[in-house]
């Protein structure tokens, strides 16, 4: 099913994967939709969130992830990389990649991520941002264009109202452009379009987000940006901690995933039918 027959009639949960494990981790727990989280890329690649990969770099985790899962993917695009022009054949780039919806931050390039306590983050001129919008809802195609404001409050609300606009299908505000419910609320009512949430580990908006707050303040898409990473590093810190410590292999193994429920989860069956089917058979 499509992205946006999905998102029609009903709330659609995306969790923020990295590549093509995550991927298809995550296609097997029942998902019906991915997020290339630009959070979690960047941190596989071993970086902060502060756009220092390259588009392409970005371009190559989600084709990565493309290939592993044929669920809707939403893709995070971070500033565009660039003025509108560059936004616009970034927007080409994943579309061509067979990317279902993706999110634009009127944030000025370099971004900075607004999780980072005490951050202040520059925001790209109104004029400027609306134009990058509509840049990117023009060169889409199909795709689902999201627009994602870091600004708060009133100010917040005349933004995402310009962006629609432009052209945005929906808008993103993040965990710190509104303080409350009622402010979700009414920035879905002044825009007249769906909206998508972050319910970002630690942030307010995971704790009192519920299925049936979001669906009361017209939200539709709601991600989980960084549980999975954040699960995911925390295991293989202390699997690597306590082998540097010299704990015996088969005792951390003993409390891992077991090899074999590994390899069956990874597709190994399926190459074997594959090779049986295709390949001689051995003399």
């Amino acid at each position: 099913m499509e992205l946006r027959e999905m998102i029609s009639d009903r709330l659609v949960f995306a969790p923020g994967v990295w590549d093509g494990l995550t991927a298809r981790l995550a296609e097997q727990a029942g998902f019906s939709a991915l997020c290339a989280s630009g959070f979690a890329i960047s941190a596989a690649l071993g970086y902060p969130d502060a756009e220092l990969y390259t588009m392409s770099e970005n371009l190559g985790a989600v084709r990565t992830i493309r290939e592993a899962s044929d669920l809707p993917l939403i893709a995070d695009i971070d500033t565009g990389y660039g003025n509108a022009v560059n936004a616009a054949r970034t927007a080409r780039r994943f579309a061509d990649a067979g990317v279902a919806a993706v999110f634009l931050e009127d944030q000025r390039s370099p971004k900075r991520c607004p999780l980072i306590p005490g951050a202040e983050v520059e925001l790209t001129d109104l004029a400027e941002a609306e134009g990058k919008v509509r840049a990117v809802k023009d060169a889409a195609g199909d795709m689902i264009v999201i627009a994602r404001t870091d600004a708060k409050g009133e100010e917040a609300l005349r933004r995402a109202e310009a962006y629609v606009r432009a052209g945005a299908d929906m808008i993103m505000p993040v965990t710190k452009t509104f303080a409350s419910v009622e402010e979700w609320a009414r920035c879905h009512e002044r825009t007249g379009v769906p909206l998508m949430a972050t319910l970002t580990a630690s942030a307010w908006t995971e704790r009192e987000f519920t299925p049936e707050v979001m669906e009361q303040i017209g939200v539709r898409i709601a991600l989980l940006p960084t549980q999975v990473l954040m699960a995911v590093t925390g295991a293989a810190q202390s699997a690597l901690r306590r082998l540097a410590a010299g704990e015996p292999p088969a005792d951390v193994s003993a409390d891992a995933l077991p090899h074999h429920d590994f390899v069956a989860l990874i597709g190994m069956d399926e190459i074997e039918r594959q090779q049986h089917k295709y390949l001689p058979a051995e003399v």
